[in-house]
């Protein structure tokens, strides 16, 4: 663990807060600093073009705040909020950053919020099962891609549902589905998302998952059944 690196971005309005947090990852071990950005449309731009493991981003910015940055990324890295304002910590739980830093940010709480940022990065090794961390009742569930059967949507929640137990997670369904496979998982309705592994049987309107019937969205038979044919799971 002591070998892995976190490639860090830093998106602030204010100089003097981004030459703080910089000067932090600089400090810090197991980071590695890669550049700072004054606003989110110049971010985004430059990170297309790089491997980003953590952004540290201000919420309250101009021209796009941290909120519509975080639901522009098409491949999201971990996310770790910095504002001066406790009022955002609720709306941050949707967006399932990795912390929420208060500034002024001290050491001990940065030191906290990296340690959980690198429990987050997924190193490879032979053999292990695929696998998420997700949020469930303010603890970190790490979460077998192979255990999923179906993702139900409740309202601002999800419950995933396990071989062993349901999950409920403060989430949306496209936050959640942004983070599967899609050779393995597919949305088949608003409010279901479906493990392609566990399909046992489907019709026009119903797919059928571990004994359970799902309901079939009509516009995604089609798609049911292309990723059945492409599925690479076994």
């Amino acid at each position: 663990m002591n070998s892995v690196k976190l490639t860090c971005v830093v998106i602030d309005d204010s100089k003097t807060q981004r030459t703080a947090v910089a000067q932090l990852i600089k400090n810090h071990i197991s980071l590695r600093f890669l550049a700072d950005y004054k606003n989110a449309i110049e971010a985004q731009k430059h990170m297309e073009k790089n491997e980003v493991d953590l952004v540290f981003l201000d919420i309250e910015m101009p021209l796009v705040n941290g909120f519509q940055f975080i639901e522009s990324l098409e491949n999201r890295p971990q996310i770790i909020l910095i504002t001066g304002k406790a009022e955002y910590a609720m709306q941050a739980f949707d967006y399932d950053v990795t912390d929420y830093l208060l500034k002024p940010i001290s050491q001990g709480r940065f030191n906290i919020a990296i340690k959980k940022a690198l429990q987050n990065k997924v190193v490879p090794t032979e053999k292990e099962e695929d696998f998420i961390f997700v949020n469930s009742k303010l603890k970190k569930v790490k979460l077998l891609l192979s255990d999923i059967k179906w993702v139900e949507g409740l309202g601002d929640y999800i419950k995933v549902v396990t071989n062993e137990e349901n999950i409920l997670i403060l989430s949306t369904m496209k936050a959640f589905i942004d983070k599967l496979p899609e050779d393995q998982f597919l949305r088949v309705h608003k409010s279901y998302i479906i493990n392609l592994n566990k399909v046992e049987k489907f019709n026009g309107s119903q797919v059928e998952v571990c004994g359970h019937s799902i309901p079939l969205s009509r516009h995604k038979k089609l798609a049911l059944e292309e990723a059945l044919m492409n599925s690479t799971v076994q």
